[in-house]
């Protein structure tokens, strides 16, 4: 007989709970996120139309650390390992909807760089101010309502086993680990979101890719070989550490605890912060943007200073 029980409460164990190293641990979630928030802000204030995409994937970045993290800190500071039902499942509604709006967005940037390459006569027109901002609105409003439709149907699931969840933060991998019953509509769900926001994302961003590196191939200048390579880069390097980061994720064994917490640290901690660093390493925008703000912060930081004197 499976023993069916209502959970009000979620107890989650990022690491073991003997670890000595917690004060360790605690300073570096502290400091990449505080890091990346940082950096990630620095690139918002990027007001181009041309980097609409790039201060999305920042504004993204930062909501994926800042659902994750505050809690996780507050975890490890406080000892306190408990998660109500609602808060566990807010927070996997938020860390849905952000993982969602970067696979659509990731996608977006690299049809952007296939016009930009491919097309490039036709960029203005294709990729006009009004269509990015109507894309950025569609790719927040698919996000949200299917996050919205993941949420509800797995509110219908019923654990049997524990409510000890081994991970960072409440997500459907760990849920459904202790669940035993659900709807056969839960699970079509799951299936149509892998197809629609995983699959066909990535099958399009390899088409464009391709397509690119095709053109490229066929280019008799060195020079035009080299540009068309920098254009894309650094979104190529962005979208393979993401989607890496989050297959090796989904097929470690549930059994292996350590690994598991290990890859999403890297795809909601690491990645963040890593990102507006890719894309500044071959944008000179980018870069001035990242020093104007550091310059800004130690300004700031001098003048505090200077006033305290």
């Amino acid at each position: 007989m499976k023993n069916e029980t209502a959970i009000n409460f979620f107890y989650i164990v990022p690491f073991s709970e003997e670890t000595r190293n917690k004060p360790f641990i605690s300073i570096f979630f502290c400091l990449t996120y505080l890091i990346g928030v940082l950096i990630n802000f620095s690139i918002i204030t990027l007001h181009k139309p041309m980097y609409l995409f790039i201060c999305n994937l920042s504004i993204i970045d930062i909501f994926y650390t800042s659902v994750t993290v505050p809690k996780l800190l507050h975890i490890l500071f406080s000892g306190n390992h408990i998660v109500s039902f609602s808060q566990c499942y807010t927070q996997l509604y938020l860390f849905l909807a952000v993982g969602i709006a970067e696979e659509i967005l990731l996608f977006i940037m690299a049809y952007d760089r296939y016009v930009a390459i491919c097309l490039p006569l036709h960029y203005h027109q294709i990729l006009c101010r009004r269509n990015c901002i109507l894309i950025t609105f569609g790719i927040w409003i698919a996000a949200f309502l299917n996050s919205l439709l993941l949420v509800v149907s797995a509110l219908n699931m019923t654990s049997c086993h524990s409510n000890i969840i081994h991970q960072i933060v409440c997500d459907l991998k760990s849920l459904t680990r202790i669940i035993c019953t659900g709807t056969t509509m839960f699970f079509v769900i799951i299936g149509l979101e892998i197809l629609i926001f995983s699959l066909v994302p990535v099958l399009g961003t390899c088409i464009s890719y391709v397509n690119i590196f095709l053109l490229i191939f066929k280019m008799k200048s060195k020079e035009s070989r080299r540009k068309a390579f920098s254009t894309c880069s650094s979104h190529f390097t962005v979208m393979s550490i993401f989607y890496g980061a989050c297959l090796a994720g989904y097929l470690i064994p549930p059994y292996i605890d350590f690994l598991d917490v290990s890859f999403s640290v890297v795809y909601a901690n690491i990645i963040p912060m890593i990102n507006p660093i890719i894309y500044s390493l071959q944008n000179s925008n980018v870069q001035s943007a990242l020093l104007r703000f550091i310059k800004e912060m130690f300004f700031i930081h001098r003048n505090s200073h200077s006033g305290d004197w």
